[in-house]
């Protein structure tokens, strides 16, 4: 095996015009000798980066982005506020530069107040945080990560990479109590919503890639955002709407590690396309398109959506033609949002595409939604899948049109050079040999999931495929008792498919696909149902 059998060449990456496919020597489409990290939930994450941008001093860099960013959300306890810790940074000489979706309105459950009091703050401080808008109507900048760069000690710089915001709902861990900072949600979750969710800490080569794709953003010389109305509260705010120069991109960080890693995005094609991806980039749906084009044990995967017929077809058309292949899926039981509109609107996707992969694995695809010990659902807001315990992919993309055409996404694929030992050694049977990275991230997120103590166990995939299988029966089956005697181990339900009527989902159906799960890509391509 060679990494091109998993990953992305330059030219299946769709998309000439990034610096990605440009900038080593070497001419590959990712970089080799990486160290990455899963940080599994908000609370591991927040401490882990708080201790790095304390570690700053004078002329660090610190780039971000973020989908919604809350000024007064803790990274650690009192004193850490998110707001405070970026200013605290700024005012002792670190270069910082934001990046966040300047949003819609607060009455539509966005986040613009929310951004914009981040912006403001990091403003004053010295610091520079725009409030992007350059994207395709009703679309919105999803990626979240964090750049941290130290030119005289690179020894230090890193990345975080992930599905986690820098705002309310994220700070939660294992033992899913809650954020007491919540967000409003379905009254299912409670007044504090349980919050599931992984980031990775990627120190290396990589790095370099994903400071250049913040420097892609940030450059871009289109207007942050093209409404006159923006334009007008942009002038009353005396917002900064011009982004200062960078100082020059340092060397990427030395080799350290055995993790190879490549950055998928998503941008849309846009009537004003962006310098970086004049026709938008899809490698997040081509890359997870390859990656299942060799499957052959185990698709595993943690996705906050799960959307749409047509966008898990690849799922789908693994499970068809290997009878050996499994898939197991973890999503949350209930939408975030349950209005009368909002909430058939997010269910109908997810109806669609369950059954389609129901029809294609029939007991070799399996569906769960966890809880906690309390009993209260989990919010599962992960974007994680590995496949055969060799290709692992973790980012800001779910499994929907809106991720993989519409919106800006950022995730990492990983393949670790180093061999797992553990039996099966070979489970897709292909000669790639499982990987540890791969099957570490798996055996984690299953050891919580199940209450398992021993996850070695569960190496074999049809292993834990019947663990699951039998864990979540033997939940359901306490439940439906009254929970009579001592609660089961593990936290899994078997999730149950909603119903909608004929009238609810027709009526439903125009919203889902303008609204909730548009589609960015060219004409050209959605006629032939290419990315």
């Amino acid at each position: 095996m060679g990494p091109a059998d998993w990953l992305l060449t330059p030219g299946e990456r769709g998309n000439p015009a990034t610096r990605l496919n440009t900038r080593r020597a070497d001419g590959l489409a990712w970089s080799t000798g990486n160290e990455v990290r899963p940080l599994v939930h908000g609370a591991a994450y927040f401490a882990e980066l708080l201790a790095a941008i304390r570690g700053q001093r004078a002329g660090d860099l610190l780039f971000f982005t973020d989908w919604r960013g809350d000024p007064d959300e803790t990274l650690d306890g009192s004193g850490a506020e998110i707001g405070e810790v970026l200013c605290d940074a700024a005012r002792r000489g670190v270069v910082v530069k934001g990046l966040i979706w300047r949003s819609h309105l607060d009455r539509l459950q966005f986040s613009e107040r929310e951004n914009r009091h981040l912006g403001e703050e990091i403003e004053a401080a010295g610091g520079e945080c725009l409030l992007d808008m350059r994207v395709r109507p009703g679309g919105a900048h999803h990626q979240k990560f964090v750049v941290l760069r130290h030119p005289d000690r690179p020894e230090r710089d890193v990345a975080f990479v992930g599905g986690i915001d820098l705002c309310h709902s994220r700070r939660d861990d294992a033992g899913h109590a809650g954020d007491p900072r919540a967000l409003p949600m379905a009254a299912a979750y409670g007044p504090r919503p349980p919050w599931h969710d992984v980031q990775l800490a990627v120190r290396g080569p990589a790095v370099g890639d994903v400071e250049a794709t913040f420097r892609e953003r940030w450059q871009d010389p289109a207007p942050l955002s093209r409404s006159p109305l923006s334009r007008l509260r942009e002038l009353v705010h005396h917002e900064d709407t011009r982004a200062d120069p960078l100082p020059p991109q340092p060397a990427d960080p030395r080799p350290r590690g055995t993790q190879t890693v490549q950055l998928l995005r998503t941008y849309p094609a846009r009537r004003h396309g962006y310098p970086f991806a004049p026709d938008g980039e899809r490698s997040v749906a081509r890359g997870y398109r390859k990656a299942l084009a060799r499957a052959r044990s185990l698709i595993y995967l943690e996705d906050q959506y799960l959307w749409s017929a047509e966008i898990v077809a690849g799922f789908a058309e693994a499970l068809t033609a290997r009878p050996s292949l499994r898939m197991i899926a973890v999503v949350p039981a209930h939408p975030d949002q349950d209005g009368r509109l909002t909430g058939p609107m997010n269910v109908l996707g997810r109806i669609e595409a369950v059954r389609a992969l129901q029809r294609a694995g029939g007991e070799r695809f399996a569906v769960y939604s966890p809880e906690n010990h309390a009993g209260t659902p989990v919010y599962v807001h992960a974007k994680v899948c590995v496949i055969d315990d060799v290709w692992a992919s973790v980012g800001s993309d779910n499994v929907n049109r809106r991720s993989w055409t519409h919106d800006s996404e950022l995730g990492c694929a990983v393949l670790d050079e180093t061999p797992d030992i553990r039996e099966p050694r070979d489970p897709g049977g292909l000669g790639d040999g499982a990987r540890a990275f791969a099957r570490d991230l798996r055996l984690e997120l299953a050891a919580e999931h199940l209450d398992h103590d021993a996850p070695d166990a569960l190496c074999d995939p049809r292993t834990a495929f019947r663990a699951f299988a039998e864990q979540a029966a033997a939940l359901d089956a306490w439940h439906r008792g009254g929970q009579a005697g001592p609660r089961p181990p593990g936290r899994l339900r078997t999730y149950a498919v909603p119903e909608l009527s004929r009238a609810a989902s027709a009526a439903s159906r125009p919203l889902q696909r303008l609204v909730a799960d548009p589609d960015g890509r060219p004409r050209s391509l959605r006629r032939r149902a290419r990315y």
